[in-house]
């Protein structure tokens, strides 16, 4: 059983529009509405796929109802901590290009009870879990230390942590160690190192800076050009033919899901990865793709990358 942990879930609504222009009357040719947040979204991945995980997240007012109903409806177990703000609706517009706008509310502001609620129900469902996914941003009122503190809960259990997540807390999770993996998006992994990052080489030595603090592996993503896989000895990268998206929200979330999903050498995981998340930018919104919808043989795998090369001069 995998659990994740989702400080700031959403209600996500995503409106498909033939073309976004700002400023005049657009008009929607579908909406979808799907349960939001990092966390979550590994969640239904992993559970789509088959594999056992539990979220745990702070819900509030009718659309936290709305959101666990959802969870509910797609077989996710979700341990829900009560509190007096609203859960925050998303909004995303997809562009029949591929173009996607995301607009995220800043969600509920949690009081300090909250936070340690949130955190006393996280530690009573890692009774018997195999690992622990923390995603997304925090909401306000939670201290940037709360993943830190999340993994501290994990570390007592010898279970391994997962996380995903940018700015402060990122930084303070990274700085404090004891990750089993650490999923940044390549803009998120030059903003931690504190450094433009144009080649493979340069993404790999943030990466390892990162490893040296306490991480055993940094999987990164590079958007349309793969990701790369990376631990303190070796390189691995994968990626396929380019897409038109239909939605590239959820695409990073997929990729953590299907890593975790996997067992076996690191490439075959990084493999996998790379399939689940080029599989979800297929699919509308932060809809969750099937297992048929995978395609592992799209993906090459390329051990040691060449550091002098752009990511995009990898495919």
């Amino acid at each position: 059983m995998i659990v994740t942990l989702t400080p700031n879930p959403s209600l996500d609504r995503a409106l498909d529009v033939h073309r976004l222009v700002p400023g005049e009357v657009v008009r929607a040719t579908a909406v979808h509405v799907h349960p939001g947040g990092k966390g979550t979204n590994v969640s239904r991945a992993l559970v789509r796929h088959g594999v056992a995980s539990r979220a745990v997240l702070p819900v509030g007012g009718a659309d936290g109802e709305r959101l666990v109903e959802l969870l509910a409806a797609q077989g996710v177990p979700v341990v829900a901590v009560p509190v007096a703000g609203d859960t925050r609706t998303n909004i995303t517009l997809a562009e029949r290009s591929g173009t996607t706008t995301k607009i995220n509310a800043p969600g509920a502001t949690l009081s300090g009870a909250e936070v340690d609620a949130l955190l006393g129900a996280l530690a009573a469902a890692l009774d018997g879990a195999s690992g622990l996914v923390a995603a997304g941003s925090l909401p306000s009122g939670a201290t940037d230390d709360l993943f830190v503190r999340a993994a501290a809960l994990a570390a007592d259990r010898g279970i391994p942590f997962a996380l995903d997540t940018s700015g402060e807390p990122l930084e303070r999770s990274a700085r404090a160690g004891g990750l089993d993996l650490l999923k940044p998006n390549d803009n998120e992994l030059a903003a931690l190192v504190g450094r433009p990052l144009t080649t493979v080489g340069d993404v790999v030595d943030a990466a390892r800076e990162v490893i040296a603090a306490g991480t055993r592996y940094v999987l990164v993503s590079l958007g349309a050009h793969g990701a790369l896989l990376v631990t303190g000895e070796r390189t691995w990268w994968a990626g396929g033919e380019p897409l038109v998206p239909l939605s590239t929200v959820g695409a990073g979330d997929m990729t953590l899901a299907g890593f975790l999903s996997a067992d076996g050498p690191a490439a075959d995981r990084l493999r996998t990865a790379v399939a689940w998340g080029r599989a979800a930018v297929r699919m509308p919104g932060t809809a969750v793709p099937d297992p048929a919808a995978v395609d592992l043989a799209a993906v090459r795998v390329l051990e040691a990358p060449d550091p002098r090369l752009t990511p995009k001069e990898l495919l």
